[in-house]
């Protein structure tokens, strides 16, 4: 039972180490200081969704409309300021504001009316969908750089200074020490000492480039915010409860229904926040932004050991399994791979995790 443990815990990080290996060999350009600068962005937008749906499966719940809001709430953004001549923070702050909204309804009508998630979130997919095509009217909106928009653009192409990207490093590898409890000195000392080499190395690795990107401090931010929630907040010890068994949860007296309602709002926050910086990162409001993303979301929670029956899973992981998704695409790209084998890889990899995950959860 140890070894199946351990083994489960570990195969993500065997998983990423196999394709780094594997894309370094195939092509010279896979770990240059800009293509790894760019799979940081990628990575951001991916594993900031993951997140986000590592909230709703933790409950035992699921959120196929994901991607359509992501697409959606980027879209109502881009209108409001290119079409109605909003400035930037006002409508960044409506659409985010109308994503918690929506999703707090959909969580509220799935608890109140014992609906399935599947199914309500399936019906969201292709009304969001719907929707965000009637609002950009099938056409294509760009996120122009300068005046009103530079706000919108920047949340993909800045970066920070060098200077400014060691001290972030400095910081977190002090607030790392901080927050982590280890009774053992020695170990105490060796895990502080690799936290902070490795946060170093990739300050060092983005500034080879232009710096560290925004995106990745967004990521980071929101990671620490999840981790904190679910760790050392009665909400997040609630989440756990509720997937591992909800009836238990209901007689010891856990307020199930504001609890998943409260995990859908934080979703639709994740989701504009995601809307916004994947429409950013892709120039313009078309009809593909968002498309298929809740599915890398999922597989990206399910690869870090996140079990899709919920109670299990740790945003840690998330973030490995975020990873692995972004290095395939990344290293597809750069192959020229055709896209139709892009989907079938990501298939694949979708369902082996599930597989392993049930595998390696049997007793």
């Amino acid at each position: 039972m140890e070894n199946k443990k351990l083994l489960r815990d570990l195969s993500p990080v065997i998983a990423l180490a196999l394709i780094w290996g594997v894309f370094a060999a195939l092509t010279p350009h896979f770990l240059t200081p800009r293509n790894l600068s760019m799979l940081m962005i990628e990575l951001s937008t991916t594993a900031l969704l993951a997140l986000g749906m590592f909230l709703i499966i933790l409950p035992g719940h699921i959120d196929l409309s994901a991607g359509s809001g992501v697409g959606l709430i980027g879209g109502v953004a881009s209108v409001l300021i290119i079409q109605h001549a909003w400035p930037a923070p006002a409508a960044l702050l409506v659409a985010f504001l109308i994503a918690m909204a929506v999703w707090m309804g959909m969580g509220s009508v799935i608890v109140k009316q014992k609906m399935p998630a599947f199914i309500i979130t399936l019906g969201g997919l292709l009304v969001f969908k719907g929707l965000f095509w009637l609002v950009i009217r099938n056409s294509t909106v760009p996120v122009a750089p300068g005046g009103s928009w530079n706000l919108y653009s920047l949340l993909t192409t800045y970066y920070l200074p060098h200077a400014a990207g060691y001290a972030l490093a400095a910081a977190c590898a002090a607030g790392f020490a901080w927050t982590r409890e280890q009774p053992d000195p020695e170990r105490r000392f060796l895990e502080r000492f690799t936290v902070a080499q490795a946060l170093f190395l990739f300050a060092f690795l983005m500034n080879q480039f232009r710096g560290v990107p925004l995106p990745v401090v967004i990521l980071g931010a929101a990671a620490v915010a999840v981790t904190v929630l679910t760790r050392l907040t009665r909400f997040g010890r609630y989440l756990y409860a509720i997937g591992g068994n909800e009836e238990a949860a209901v007689m010891s007296g856990v307020p199930v229904d504001r609890v998943v309602i409260g995990a859908y709002a934080i979703m639709g926050a994740v989701v504009a926040l995601t809307g916004f910086m994947q429409t950013a990162y892709s120039g313009a409001s078309t009809t593909t932004v968002g498309e298929l993303m809740e599915l890398d979301a999922v597989a990206a929670c399910v690869i870090g050991g996140t079990s899709l029956k919920g109670g299990r899973g740790t945003a840690l992981g998330v973030l490995f399994g975020a990873l692995i998704m972004a290095s395939l695409l990344n290293g597809m790209t750069l192959l020229a791979v055709a896209p139709e084998f892009k989907f079938i890889a990501r298939g694949l990899v979708l369902s082996l995790a599930v597989w392993l995950d049930t595998r390696l959860s049997r007793a």
